[in-house]
């Protein structure tokens, strides 16, 4: 396997149903191969759950999608112990949660005690059930989605829940031309499920065991670290990036090196990541002039990144 070319078939893969958005779509790849989760923050119709289910089908890997609503139990999630009756022992019927890709469709629309249901799966790759620990397949990835304009019956994530994703993306309203081919392709159904995989799940796996191996200098931890301890210090922020915040940045930075084909990380990785990995994981400061929308975090972080001096 050839990493570069591997990484670039991906790439291309998932940018043939996703149209117009490359972007979006190598940071999902980079997500994905960095061992981290994503979170797409957008409003309806745009793709959000197409991109999921397109990543999932190029790299040949399981894929559920859990439909987050306010009646949803963590054991619909995990899954739950019966009795059998032929047997009489109790099995454990696995919950859409044990996939290599778990689509979390409107996350925020559930329960607190159901979100939960998540936690340990993305932290720690298995689900415990009564006593007893089920290991997650790998790869596994947790994709959540949900609308930041909505906000009647929803319950908006706690930040111990947000912590726990590598990155979250906006897709935004495709331009005049990539919309116009979208409404030529009347069979874009067809077009996705007719992706062909380009990748295997061990493929995935060796990507994230040679992402581990990316060069990074000591002066650009230096940076990741200056650029997280702004966070915790600017006026405009009540609550800096966590060291989690850190380690994801560090992973991210280096997935995008081998995504531009560079077995070393450059300043640039880390500065063009900081955004999508961090401005999820501040909570803005009301006496600073910022709204709690997610636009005035990410306002807030370019700012950060853009004052902190770069290393050379």
């Amino acid at each position: 396997m050839e990493t570069k070319k591997a990484i670039d078939a991906l790439v291309g893969n998932v940018g043939r149903v996703i149209k117009g958005k490359p972007d979006a779509v190598k940071l999902a790849v980079v997500a994905l191969i960095g061992r981290g989760h994503l979170l797409i923050e957008d409003v309806p119709g745009i793709g959000k759950t197409t991109l999921g289910y397109s990543l999932a089908r190029s790299v040949n890997c399981s894929f559920h999608r859990i439909q987050f609503t306010s009646d949803l139990l963590p054991s619909d999630i995990t899954g739950v112990t019966i009795f059998n009756q032929t047997t009489q022992e109790f099995e454990f019927k696995e919950g859409p949660i044990f996939a290599n890709i778990v689509l979390a469709d409107e996350i925020n629309r559930t329960s607190p005690k159901s979100q939960s249901a998540l936690l340990e799966a993305m932290n720690e790759g298995q689900v415990t059930v009564e006593k007893t620990t089920f290991p997650l397949p790998r790869p596994f990835m947790v994709i959540a989605t949900q609308n930041p304009l909505e906000y009647h019956g929803t319950f908006p994530l706690p930040e111990s829940q947000l912590d726990r994703f590598m990155m979250r993306i906006k897709l935004g309203y495709p331009d005049m031309e990539h919309e116009k081919e979208i409404l030529k392709a009347s069979s874009e159904r067809y077009i996705k499920d007719g992706l062909e995989p380009v990748l295997a799940g061990a493929d995935v796996l060796k990507l994230q065991d040679l992402v581990d191996g990316v060069k990074m200098d000591d002066a650009l931890l230096d940076y990741i670290l200056a650029i997280v301890d702004a966070t915790r210090r600017s006026d405009k922020l009540a609550l800096g990036v966590s060291p989690r915040g850190a380690l994801f940045l560090q992973k991210a930075a280096r997935a995008m090196a081998m995504v531009s084909g560079r077995d070393y990380c450059i300043p640039d990785d880390i500065k063009g990541l900081a955004v999508p990995v961090l401005s999820h994981r501040v909570a803005l400061n009301a006496r600073g002039g910022f709204g709690r929308r997610a636009g005035d975090a990410e306002d807030a972080v370019a700012d950060i990144v853009e004052a902190v001096e770069v290393p050379v």
